[in-house]
């Protein structure tokens, strides 16, 4: 299909943004999820404007029934559901000893439950239709961790453990649903902004402002890994800048 339908979530800004114009600038449609509204709706106006086609939904993706409101929204509007992607994340890193049970509770929801939703709410059309793509965000951390990022790290490993066994089971399956895992470095987006403590705060801005690269780029790898022909499934992606060491 030269044209698919294709949902992301955590859509308002950073590789969301660049990847929901990008695909739109392709032909497809987008439906976006989010929780800040305004920032949907001039997303969808920017891609309208430059003739693309997109609807959005304000989506909490730590709720399920928001999440599968997602998913209809998707049927109603367009008819299909072609692709998915798990995007939406956060990463208050913090040491152990601080005590940070609330922001851990929150990654816990947004990156892994959130993926978990997704998957839940898109699959069973996927199924019906013999045909999808799961694109599910993961992070260098989901591959190596250090002080602070214990469980950044661990809910980003878990991304790459959970898509693995889908990969495997619709593989078994026959299902034709393809399943692509993007573990992306420094990248310029509001993921620092989730930061609460503020040393650890300050120093990640610091490097994240010296080696971020723009999240066009990682779009352009999403697009890369969608428009490859249906028996074609590129399993993961590791994207960071050039500069970048760990």
């Amino acid at each position: 299909m030269s044209k698919k339908v294709i949902v992301i979530t955590g859509a308002s800004s950073g590789i969301g943004e660049a990847t929901a114009k990008l695909l739109a600038s392709q032909g497809n449609q987008l439906v976006l999820g989010a929780r800040r509204a305004d920032k949907l709706q001039k997303i969808v106006k920017d891609i309208e404007t430059a003739g693309g086609e997109a609807t959005y939904a304000v989506t909490d993706v730590a709720k399920l029934d928001d999440v599968k409101a997602l998913a209809a929204k998707a049927i109603s509007s367009y008819g299909r559901l072609d692709v998915w992607m798990n995007n939406a994340g956060l990463m208050p890193q913090s040491q152990f000893i601080q005590g940070k049970v609330d922001d851990w509770n929150r990654m816990i929801d947004v990156n892994l439950r959130g993926v978990l939703n997704g998957i839940n709410a898109a699959l069973p059309t996927m199924r019906e239709q013999k045909a999808g793509q799961f694109i599910n965000i993961s992070s260098i951390a989901g591959h190596s961790a250090h002080s602070g990022s214990g469980v950044y790290s661990a809910t980003k490993a878990g991304v790459l453990m959970i898509s693995e066994a889908l990969r495997a089971e619709e593989a078994a399956a026959e299902s034709n649903v393809r399943v692509t895992v993007v573990s992306p470095g420094a990248i310029a987006t509001e993921l620092v902004n989730s930061i609460t403590d503020e040393a650890t705060k300050s120093g990640t801005e610091e490097f994240y402002n010296a080696f971020a690269i723009a999240p066009e780029r990682v779009a352009k790898t999403i697009a890369f890994a969608i428009n490859q022909e249906a028996d074609t499934e590129i399993n993961e992606f590791v994207i960071r800048p050039s500069r970048q060491v760990m």
